[in-house]
């Protein structure tokens, strides 16, 4: 999962991070509302967890920015604020849950999850996809009934292109969403090519059908039949 963060408690920011990378997620930074700005018109976030209170700007901003183009990302408001009016407004404006400071991260974990899982597959605590089953919050992936071995990488890679099912996506954007924003800084994305190919090989050994399909010069596409 990758998240960003925008809050200028840079305090509390850095320890929500330290819980999520606990929990194996990329976080990604933003203390002011410029730098949240530049943020989330450059790169893809599963959830964006937005503080309405920013030094330069205000947070809602962010979440009409964010429903004008990045539709499918959750968001979900931290404030200090605890007012009916706040939180219809940030609802409103298609916020997706609306947390009040100060909290507590495992609830705020769980939040996540459900935005992410309401978001990306319709709320289902296990997915099906075909012969594939995911069970999210043990991290457990079958292939009919064999539970295979995935690493961290792979299974989110996995969750990344079934929620993307059929679409082309470049390396850039499977690299960014699995390392977060600074990896676009690399030289190449070939080191991508033995965790697809590594993915694959569990899945078809495993009894499952070959779902990723190369698209040269451009990424991968995991189609919906298989070959």
């Amino acid at each position: 999962m990758k998240l960003l963060i925008i809050e200028d408690e840079k305090a509390l920011a850095n320890s929500i991070r330290e819980f999520f990378h606990h929990e194996n997620h990329i976080c990604e930074m933003a203390y002011t509302y410029d730098e949240a700005r530049e943020k989330v018109n450059l790169y893809d976030y599963d959830c964006v967890l937005v503080d309405i209170n920013l030094p330069d700007g205000n947070g809602l901003d962010i979440i009409k920015e964010l429903k004008e183009n990045k539709v499918d990302t959750g968001i979900i408001i931290i404030s200090a604020r605890n007012t009916v009016g706040d939180k219809i407004t940030g609802l409103d404006l298609g916020a997706d849950d609306y947390l009040t400071k100060p909290f507590h991260l495992t609830e705020l974990n769980a939040r996540v999850k459900s935005v992410v899982r309401r978001r990306s597959f319709e709320g289902q605590r296990e997915i099906l996809f075909n012969e594939i089953r995911i069970v999210p919050d043990r991290m457990e992936v079958f292939i009919d009934k064999n539970l295979i071995d995935l690493t961290r990488k792979e299974y989110d890679m996995l969750l990344y292109f079934i929620s993307n099912k059929d679409r082309v996506l470049s390396k850039e954007s499977i690299a960014e969403h699995l390392w977060g924003d600074e990896i676009d800084m690399a030289d190449s994305f070939d080191f991508l090519y033995t965790h697809i190919k590594n993915l694959r090989k569990k899945i078809v050994e495993n009894g499952g059908r070959d779902y990723i399909q190369t698209i040269y010069g451009i990424g991968y596409k995991f189609l919906s039949s298989g070959k």
